[in-house]
């Protein structure tokens, strides 16, 4: 019971040790490839359909759109 007890504080204690990017990492996360929107122009096209089909400006944050149904 004492080894499994001390098995799992040890765990909690090691879980939270590597938190955070390293500076030798930060390369790879900078790449394009690695970006939230890879693509802006696409981004902005894609924004442009989804407000013309919404009917109203800023549709993606509020229930319903221009319309009437919700």
């Amino acid at each position: 019971m004492k080894m499994w007890i001390s098995l799992m504080l040890l765990a909690v204690l090691t879980g939270c040790s590597s938190l955070g990017v390293k500076p030798w990492e930060r390369d790879l996360l900078a790449q394009p490839d690695m970006q939230l929107i890879s693509d802006p122009i696409e981004a902005s096209l894609d924004d442009h359909v989804y407000f013309s089909k919404e009917g109203s400006s800023g549709g993606r944050g509020f229930g319903g759109g221009g319309c009437g149904c919700n």
